[in-house]
C-alpha cells in the first residue's frame, strides 16, 4: 500500500466542459418546427381558492369587508361573537370571515380556533345563513375549550336570533372621550 502516496493530485489530461452547447437564437421562443404552446386559461377553475370547501361560501379577506360587517347585527355567544351585515349588491352569495385576536392565545391556539370556525361555517351557514350577507365569526377566550356540539348549537341559535330581528341592527359606535389627566 505504499504506492498510493505516489498518485498525482491532478488529472492526467484536460477534460471537456460538462456543459453542452446551445443553439443560437431567441431563448424565449421554441427552436423546433412546432409552434408556441397554446394559451392556457388564466382563471383557476375548480380549485378551492376563495371558496370555503366548495359549498358556496366565499371567504372574506379584505379589511374593509370586516370593518363593514362591524356595522351590522351582532349576536354574542359564549364561544364567539357573530356579526352579520347584508350587502345589498344583488348577489345571494354567503361570505364568511374569521377573526381570532392574540388575546386568545398563541398562533397554534388561534389557528385551531379558526379551523373549528371554518368547519362550523361550512356545516351550518349554507343552510341557515343569511343569503346575500357577510358573516364574521370573532373568537372569544372560552371558545377553544367548548365542545364542537355546543358551538354548533350556539351558531344556529345566533343565526335564528339575527333572522328574527331579536338583535339590534347598525350599532352606533360609542362616543370616544379623550383620556387624559384632569
Amino acid at each position: 500500500m505504499t504506492d498510493e502516496a505516489h498518485f498525482p493530485a491532478e488529472p492526467p489530461c484536460a477534460q471537456a466542459s460538462p456543459r453542452l452547447p446551445r443553439a443560437f437564437g431567441d431563448p424565449r421562443r421554441p427552436q423546433g418546427p412546432g409552434g408556441a404552446p397554446r394559451p392556457r386559461p388564466q382563471d383557476a377553475f375548480g380549485l378551492t381558492g376563495r371558496e370555503a370547501g366548495g359549498r358556496g361560501l366565499i371567504t372574506l379577506n379584505r379589511r374593509a369587508d370586516f370593518l363593514a360587517a362591524n356595522s351590522g347585527s351582532r349576536a354574542p355567544a359564549p364561544g364567539f361573537v357573530l356579526l352579520v351585515r347584508t350587502r345589498d349588491d344583488g348577489s345571494d352569495a354567503i361570505r364568511v370571515g374569521y377573526t381570532v385576536t392574540r388575546k386568545i392565545g398563541g398562533a397554534v391556539v388561534r389557528n385551531r380556533m379558526k379551523r373549528r370556525f371554518r368547519a362550523l361555517a361550512a356545516e351550518i351557514l349554507p343552510t341557515e345563513g343569511v343569503p346575500g350577507a357577510d358573516h364574521v365569526l370573532i373568537g372569544r377566550a372560552g371558545g377553544i375549550e367548548r365542545p364542537f356540539s355546543d358551538l354548533r348549537r350556539e351558531l344556529s341559535k345566533a343565526l335564528s336570533r339575527i333572522r328574527s330581528g331579536a338583535v339590534a341592527d347598525n350599532r352606533s359606535p360609542r362616543p370616544r372621550t379623550k383620556a387624559g389627566p384632569r
